[in-house]
């Protein structure tokens, strides 16, 4: 493979960077430094696991340790500078980029509709004007609040009553956006109503909407395959990508190179021309042990995490206990550049203590006192974040020690 090469340890780093992993986890962490920061990463994942504290909060916490849950519910609620909608799962978005999600909608709209109707059957096609026709004239409503009269299943999916499933339609299409969440439900109302420069700004092209995609995704993941670079976002299909990436590559906007993973084989990557320069200038990382959401997304891409930093991380959420190779909800901790282990931890909130069930390192990692007062430093201001005044330690941890 006769091209310029990445190596791992340098690779790890320039990723890391562009996820603000590798400067300490200080600094103001509110109004327009938080939307700095969000814009730095593309977006921050929503999940509604409150195991120690929810996705959202813990990733942009590992970050910034000022941060608090109540500057991201400021942005999106009343200064409405982030709208919710979909990348590759529910995310927090600057609004600035509302317009690139116009095609998102579009292709929704057809893709999803048929598909819903086949699940819901007619009823639910039936609903759509209902529901539109009811947020329209009462303004915000949540799912419990409409199909009053209509038949829930018994968890899951099939809780989508037909009105829930019109209101999720017209929230992917875009005519509906999130205005809040109360107990965690989403709370719709009219975009045009929520966000009025962006519902009204003109549509983007196709071709724009691609190149703005892959441009965007491609600086926040520093190099990328075609097929990563369609996943960052989810905006356009692999197909769209790779025709991208090769226009890109003739005009000179990108290179090939081969970037080093973490068991030396190398693998094709595009890349800006001044990759090497940029990953040589990436500065040494902080000392601190962070303990990492499941869903940060430095790990999103569970293929692309291994690659890099050998590290095979899976959520066993739905893993029957008796086959977790865990725990229910565990989470990676990082050091420096390195993934050295995972830990199973929940807040005790009742008690207000953060209990510790174990701590896996990694193979090869090897944990003296000092790792492990760092590891203790950094769960005990996990504590403090989460309200938990305590850390407790079960046997299976103090044995490890």
């Amino acid at each position: 493979m006769n091209l310029p090469v990445l190596p791992n340890k340098a690779a790890r780093r320039l990723f890391l960077d562009r996820h603000a992993l590798i400067e300490p986890p200080s600094g103001p962490a509110k109004g327009d430094d938080l939307l700095t920061l969000i814009h730095r990463l593309g977006f921050v994942q929503v999940d509604s696991i409150n195991t120690v504290e929810r996705a959202h909060h813990m990733i942009l916490w590992s970050r910034r340790q000022s941060y608090r849950p109540g500057n991201l519910k400021r942005l999106i609620e009343k200064d409405r500078r982030l709208f919710e909608h979909w990348t590759h799962d529910a995310s927090v978005i600057p609004t600035e980029f509302f317009r690139w999600w116009k095609l998102r909608f579009a292709r929704d709209g057809e893709r999803i509709l048929s598909r819903w109707s086949n699940w819901q059957g007619p009823e639910f096609h039936n609903k759509v004007e209902d529901v539109r026709a009811h947020v329209c004239a009462g303004g915000p409503v949540g799912s419990g609040e409409v199909g009053e009269d209509e038949q829930r299943g018994k968890g899951g999916w099939w809780e989508w009553h037909p009105s829930k499933t019109a209101l999720e339609f017209l929230w992917r299409t875009g005519e509906l956006c999130v205005c809040h969440r109360r107990n965690f439900a989403k709370i719709y109302d009219l975009t045009e109503r929520i966000y009025p420069d962006a519902h009204s700004c003109a549509v983007p092209t196709e071709a724009e909407t691609i190149d703005w995609a892959c441009n965007a995704a491609l600086d926040r993941l520093g190099f990328a395959t075609s097929g990563e670079i369609a996943a960052f976002w989810d905006l356009v299909t692999p197909v769209e990508a790779k025709d991208w990436c090769a226009s890109a590559r003739a005009r000179g906007d990108i290179m090939e190179i081969a970037v080093e993973g973490a068991d030396r084989n190398p693998r094709r990557c595009f890349a800006r021309p001044d990759i090497l320069k940029a990953a040589a200038a990436v500065p040494e990382p902080a000392g601190r042990i962070r303990i990492l959401s499941p869903f940060d997304p430095a790990l999103r891409d569970r293929n692309r995490a291994e690659r890099l930093f050998g590290f095979r991380y899976r959520i066993e959420v739905f893993v029957p206990e008796a086959k977790r190779e865990y725990g229910y909800y565990v989470f990676p901790v990082m050091e420096q550049d390195r993934l050295i282990g995972r830990i199973d931890a929940k807040c005790l909130r009742s008690d207000g203590a953060l209990s510790v069930a174990a701590f896996w390192p990694e193979q090869g990692v090897s944990m003296g006192k000092g790792r492990f007062a760092r590891l203790d430093a950094e769960l005990a201001r996990l504590g403090q974040f989460t309200g938990c005044r305590d850390v407790r330690y079960a046997d299976k941890w103090l044995r490890l020690t």
